[in-house]
């Protein structure tokens, strides 16, 4: 690991001038130093720790401040108030009061000599009695490093700062009593990779492998937020693959590991689990504001369905029949497991189930009704649909990918054509219900949705209707069904 081997006199210049930075920040932004007054005047001290710290370090310092103290939350509130524009309790039980000033986001926290219940996992709160022991708890030395207040003192008991010059993700103390501990740790250390393009010291990976098992006793929602934020990562794609190498990934989302022995369709020498990585690298570089979670979680399991619907025909290719609609059925599945709200989860399983269908689009069978189906069934959709299939397209055939790129572009011209011509982000009948109970003499009910359906898929083959040719098509629809004579 090349970054761990730096030279020493490299870091220790780097270390000077992220030190200058920290003092440089506190300085311009007098919030910290007034807090620290405070807390001083009542006896008290107060310490900017953990991700602040490393992100003040990184340049990368937000609107929320994470502060340790060795006052009691009692104590905090009385300091805050008068002073903080407000002040919440919600964390109070883990020792934590919140509170706002000029639109920042403080978080106090008493000092803590935390033990972790062996069963749960949740954590034991005991209050500490100093900052080292409350640093030594901390889950990475790049999180273990305190600015204290007023004065700007400067602690690192644990070499965090060489280790965030070297680009290394280390525990304070041995990694198998860190993630004894709290399991979930294990699976922070993958998402601190993806998030900072860090690597993972190698004692800390052995350990991650060695103890995979132990995230079982993590509950489902703690694991969700993880992995969330690791797919948000900046590099989610080295997160992934150390989920896969460390085990990880067999606790919670076996599904990925599952695509490492699928070789696609086409008999790449890239395996689909490959192909996979390679499509949610291309879907992050297809992100115009942010982290899309949706397209990036639609990337990662759009093919989980081709394990189980492989078949290898008689002239030896590889193919996966309607493996969309397993995946999309196994999405569904995983993302339930996971405690992932339904709004979100029905946007992925869609996703998924669509990410075939623009194929076979340029052998021009496609008629004016399909598109307008497509962009139908895919609804709000369509954007990130667009970007999905292009992500999916990682064949090292330039000829090929300059084909499919530009039947992807002929389609979205034209449905650009046909929507300027119709309402396509609103595909509805020609009449609406009331039009409909009108015309057939009937109340409410189903016969009504049912000529709603009707019209609509009537609409999407042929196109916008006039008044008199809807009412004659409803009509005619009408006396099949015997509602009309």
């Amino acid at each position: 690991m090349s970054e761990v081997s730096a030279s020493h006199a490299d870091r220790r210049e780097l270390t000077a001038a992220q030190r200058n930075a920290v003092a440089e920040l506190l300085r311009v932004s007098p919030v910290a130093d007034e807090l620290g007054r405070r807390f001083a005047r009542a006896g008290h001290e107060l310490h900017l720790v953990g991700g602040s710290v490393r992100d003040a370090l990184l340049g990368r310092l937000g609107e929320d401040l994470d502060f340790c103290t060795d006052a009691h939350p009692d104590e905090t509130i009385r300091i805050l108030k008068g002073w903080a524009e407000s002040i919440w309790e919600t964390g109070r039980e883990f020792g934590t009061i919140g509170a706002q000033r000029d639109r920042l986001q403080l978080e106090i926290t008493t000092f803590r000599a935390e033990a972790y219940d062996q069963v749960s996992r949740h954590p034991v709160v005991e209050y500490g009695t100093n900052l080292i022991d409350d640093l030594k708890r901390r889950d990475f030395t790049i999180n273990a490093m305190a600015v204290s207040l007023p004065e700007h003192r400067f602690t690192d008991p644990y070499g965090g700062l060489d280790d965030l010059a070297a680009k290394v993700i280390r525990t304070p103390g041995t990694p198998r009593e860190s993630f004894g501990d709290d399991p979930l740790r294990m699976l922070r250390a993958a998402r601190f990779a993806a998030q900072l393009r860090f690597q993972v010291h190698p004692d800390a990976h052995a350990a991650m492998t060695q103890m995979a098992a132990d995230l079982d006793r993590i509950s489902a929602e703690r694991v969700r937020d993880e992995f969330t934020k690791l797919l948000c990562g900046a590099d989610p794609v080295t997160g992934l693959r150390l989920l896969v190498d460390t085990g990880l990934a067999d606790r919670f989302l076996p599904e990925l590991t599952g695509l490492k022995l699928t070789i696609d369709e086409h008999a790449q020498h890239k395996d689909v689990y490959e192909h996979t990585l390679t499509v949610v690298s291309n879907a992050v570089s297809m992100e115009e504001d942010g982290c899309d979670f949706i397209l990036r979680m639609a990337a990662l399991m759009h093919d989980v369905g081709k394990p189980a619907t492989k078949a290898v025909g008689p002239d030896g290719r590889v193919s996966f029949h309607h493996h969309e609609v397993v995946g999309a059925r196994l999405t569904k599945a995983r993302m339930k497991a996971l405690r992932y709200p339904k709004d979100i989860t029905a946007q992925v399983v869609k996703l998924v189930a669509l990410h075939l269908r623009f194929y076979g689009y340029g052998r021009g069978e496609w008629t004016d009704s399909a598109v307008r189906r497509y962009v139908a069934d895919a609804g709000d959709l369509l954007p990130r649909l667009h970007k999905l299939t292009r992500s999916d397209c990682t064949t090292r055939n330039r000829r090929k990918a300059a084909a499919l790129a530009a039947d992807y572009d002929a389609l979205e011209e034209r449905i650009a054509r046909i929507a300027s011509e119709e309402d396509l982000a609103r595909v509805r009948p020609d009449l609406d219900g009331n039009a409909i109970m009108e015309l057939l003499g009937v109340p409410p009910g189903p016969l009504v949705g049912k000529a709603w359906q009707y019209l609509k898929e009537l609409r999407l083959e042929r196109g916008p209707l006039d008044r008199d040719e809807a009412e004659a098509e409803l009509l005619r629809w009408a006396r099949e069904q015997g509602v009309r004579d």
